[in-house]
């Protein structure tokens, strides 16, 4: 069972001006594939605030770190940048296969700026800011992340040989 931790961008439920939905989906979602929760928090689109959580939630070594929101078009949509701020990996091939699997669900998927990358030993993912939209990549994603967070973490050690 890996450790989560939840970070909504949104400037409006930060102020308690609208209900966070995407967050409780992601921890739903993640729950029943037998993840723990153990952080989950609403903070404004500042790329300063964003990056500081992330640094502390990957000094606290937690696996697996999802974002949600702030990956658009809008001039407050700051997570892909914060995100670059503190990785010290890229891994594209996260971002590239949750933008192609929507794709054939939307054509508005082209327009997704998420990054991930791992810091130290935890794993950063941008989900887009829609609980629809973060059921479908999740749904598509976790089946291999699992295997993904034993590599970064060295758990499997089969996997560690080749």
């Amino acid at each position: 069972m890996f450790e989560v931790a939840i970070i909504t961008a949104s400037d409006k439920g930060a102020k308690g001006l609208r209900e966070d939905l995407s967050g409780p989906c992601i921890k739903q979602i993640v729950e029943e594939s037998d993840y723990k929760v153990v952080s989950m928090e609403i903070l404004p689109d500042d790329r300063a605030l964003l990056a500081d959580k992330m640094i502390e939630l990957a000094d606290k070594e937690i696996p697996l770190i999802l974002t949600t929101g702030g990956t658009g078009f809008s001039p407050r949509d700051n997570t892909p940048e914060a995100t670059k701020d503190v990785i010290e990996r890229e891994t594209p091939g996260i971002s590239e296969a949750m933008r192609m699997y929507s794709l054939k669900i939307t054509p508005r998927a082209m327009l997704s700026r998420a990054t991930s990358g791992i810091r130290k030993k935890s794993l950063i993912i941008n989900l887009p800011g829609s609980p629809k939209a973060v059921r479908e990549c999740l749904e598509y994603l976790l089946p291999t992340l699992d295997h993904g967070l034993k590599i970064m973490l060295n758990l499997d050690n089969e996997c560690a040989r080749k």
